[in-house]
């Protein structure tokens, strides 16, 4: 039942992680999942590799997620993920309802790798 679980929780964060792939696609994908006016084309360029690579990470979850032995290289990229954009939105204070949204998609993620890590560490 525990590794049901695991699995699930693993499968939602995954998802959560790979939806920003959409970003690749350019600008106009970009602005409306971060509310952000994408013109310069360097910034436009770091965030779509932003959605390159959390493709990549959505991809190892979801496939960890059904493969145990990846589950603890799975938990440690998805609390890095994770942890450090909750870190760095609250310390910078404000933002935009675009990243709001992203805001509360983090908090559930953490909620669920919580979830996770919990059930692998009691094996």
């Amino acid at each position: 039942m525990a590794q049901k679980i695991i699995s699930i929780m693993l499968v939602i964060v995954g998802i959560i992680h790979f939806l920003p792939v959409v970003g690749v696609l350019g600008g106009e994908r970009l602005s409306s999942l971060y509310g952000l006016a994408l013109q310069e084309p360097n910034i436009a360029i770091l965030m779509r590799h932003r959605s390159v690579l959390f493709g990549l990470l959505g991809m190892l979850l979801l496939y960890a997620a059904f493969n145990p032995v990846y589950y603890y290289l799975a938990l440690i990229g998805g609390f890095m993920s994770v942890v450090s954009f909750l870190a760095l939105v609250w310390s910078e204070g404000t933002y935009n309802e675009a990243l709001q949204r992203v805001v509360v998609a983090d908090i559930v993620a953490l909620s669920a790798l919580l979830l996770a890590a919990v059930l692998v560490i009691k094996g």
